[in-house]
């Protein structure tokens, strides 16, 4: 194993991996309640799901840990999920099955531009104002929902969203949950998140809001009401379509760039990153892009790498074993589902929503003295929570960035694959978003 991983170059032993990927483990693992209250929502059996989220996890992590040697976890990812559920399937109006099949395919694609190494070109293309934009509107996104699961933000006749009635006893759970989370993460608690979860399940038996039922541990729910059903589809109405074409190129344009940003930042943090270079970069994507095609047969959105790496790299992880370590943790976790009796909308607003303000630090990164990226990238942003859709953020930024680079005089920075996409995506806006 000291071999294997190389701990004695990297300065570390079996012990610090294993803390290491117990910490990234606690910092993730809101993540197994999470997923199966947002795919939930799509119709999708909840207890399947969670065990679909641990073994993604599971194998996702086991994969980067042996195949690349990163102290990078993976796991079905936030965002992603969200566009799952309340975009492709609410929106849309595509099955919960079509929709495993797009992550399923768009895994499939990643795979192969990892392979044949296409990725450079792909990355150089998409400016990286709305990169950062795709991943602050998702945030955005993301915590308007944990708003709305929480009854902070309720809907109104006369002005579309209004404050709700903060005296009920989910919504003040809730609200403890936002406020126990935010003092955590500003206390830089590591698996701040997960704890804030934690907190306020406890809070919500104490108190009765929530029953738990069914005890603490049991063995795993079934698999069989997502296993496979990527496959349990109407291949002429809902694969052969431009929509779910759409649809898996928004999966894997999100994915892509996540979980690039992700590798590159955590690497750095572990100080594995050289002359802006990043080794074995193309085994970290395969692994990456392996996990999404196995995790949507399991029965779950699109896998990725996890910034909440970062707290194990930060307790001294430094190679593939913390990976594992975390991926047999996910493993141990598939015996707590009677937990998800307890784990209800507002016990997992407070993680949607803070999460979502992570995710929204990314605009920092823009320039907004540039009216020509300030205006697409706010629309990309805006759109998100307004429309109750990520892809039409991504379609509106697409559409606007080129418009406006080339009423600036600065077309020639643009890559031509920005033209096609715009194209693309005013078919999209025009036609198959109703």
């Amino acid at each position: 194993m000291n071999r294997f991983f190389k701990l004695g170059e990297n300065q570390t032993s079996i012990k610090q991996e294993g803390v290491a990927g117990l910490t990234t483990f606690l910092a993730m693992a809101y993540i197994l309640f999470v997923n199966p209250q947002i795919l939930g929502a799509a119709g999708m059996d909840q207890g399947a799901v969670f065990v679909a989220t641990a073994l993604a996890a599971l194998v996702g992590s086991i994969m980067m840990g042996v195949i690349a040697n990163y102290p990078i976890a993976l796991a079905p990812g936030m965002g992603l999920n969200a566009f799952f559920a309340y975009t492709v399937v609410i929106g849309y109006g595509m099955s919960w099955q079509a929709a495993l099949f797009a992550v399923f395919a768009s895994g499939v694609i990643f795979v192969v531009i990892t392979i044949f190494k296409l990725r450079e070109m792909i990355i150089n293309a998409i400016p990286e104002e709305l990169k950062y934009a795709t991943g602050a509107g998702i945030g955005l996104f993301i915590a308007f929902i944990g708003l709305k699961n929480a009854g902070i933000v309720v809907g109104d006749p006369a002005t579309l969203v209004s404050l709700g009635d903060l005296t009920t006893p989910p919504t003040l759970l809730a609200i403890f949950g936002v406020v126990v989370t935010i003092i955590l993460v500003v206390r830089g608690v590591k698996g701040a998140v997960f704890y804030g979860l934690a907190l306020t399940a406890i809070l919500g038996i104490v108190t009765g809001i929530n029953q738990l039922s069914n005890g603490v541990l049991s063995m795993p729910p079934s698999l069989a009401p997502t296993f496979g059903a990527a496959f349990d589809v109407n291949w002429t109405e809902e694969i052969f379509t431009l929509q779910m074409l759409i649809v898996i190129l928004t999966f894997l344009f999100i994915v892509f760039f996540d979980t690039a940003g992700t590798l590159f930042a955590v690497a750095t943090q572990a100080g594995f990153v050289k002359n802006n270079r990043l080794p074995r970069v193309g085994r970290a994507l395969f692994a990456d892009a392996s996990a999404s095609t196995i995790g949507s047969i399991f029965g779950t959105s699109t896998t990725t790498a996890y910034v909440e790496s970062s707290s194990g790299v930060a307790v001294g992880g430094r190679t593939g074993l913390t990976a594992v370590f975390t991926g047999l943790f996910f493993a141990l976790a598939l015996f707590f589902s009677p937990l998800l009796d307890v784990i209800t909308n507002e016990v997992t607003a407070p993680a949607l929503i803070i999460v979502g303000v992570m995710m929204a630090t990314a605009l920092r990164h823009i320039d907004w003295t540039k009216m020509e990226i300030a205006i697409p990238v706010f629309f990309t942003v805006v759109t998100m929570p307004l429309t109750y859709s990520i892809a039409t953020g991504i379609a509106l930024g697409f559409v606007l960035y080129p418009l406006t680079m080339v009423v600036k005089g600065r077309a020639k920075e643009l890559h031509p694959l920005m033209y096609l996409l715009f194209v693309v995506f005013i078919i999209y806006l025009g036609f198959l978003h109703h």
